[in-house]
């Protein structure tokens, strides 16, 4: 079963389907990393709209690829370690499921795989700066 069919909170299980590939990109160096990413978030896309397509849903809840971009946004400021993990996830959650303005907008007005993708990376850039910004207290 994939990540997103979990009955309760598939995207925060498809967050944590994500955490395994962070580790191994992060362990890769940072080339590797971004490289990785950029695949994620570009192929995302095209793999977000073809399946919301096919489910005939704007943002089916099982579509979680755009969970995994958005925390490897989250990610993409600060050195892996065990502790930005952990509050890495919970902010991009909190992001991911608040959607404060403009994340709601965007969730609400862009359709296709952009509009799916759109929203989690603007929430990972959120979470981003914020883990970049507590830097200080957090490793």
């Amino acid at each position: 079963m994939g990540s997103g069919l979990a009955p309760k909170a598939p995207g925060t299980f498809g967050t944590l389907a994500a955490v395994p590939l962070y580790i191994f990109s992060a362990l890769l160096g940072v080339p590797a990393f971004w490289f990785i990413a950029l695949v994620i978030i570009l192929a995302g896309t095209w793999i977000c709209g073809a399946t919301a397509k096919h489910l005939n849903s704007h943002d089916h809840p099982a579509i979680v690829w755009d969970e995994f971009a958005g925390f490897f946004v989250t990610m993409m400021l600060v050195p892996f370690s065990w502790q930005n993990v952990i509050v890495g996830f919970v902010l991009f959650r909190i992001f991911d499921i608040l959607k404060p303005w403009p994340i709601k907008w965007i969730d609400q007005k862009i359709h296709g795989g952009a509009g799916i993708m759109l929203d989690d990376l603007i929430a990972g850039v959120f979470a981003s700066l914020i883990l970049w910004g507590g830097q200080p207290w957090i490793s």
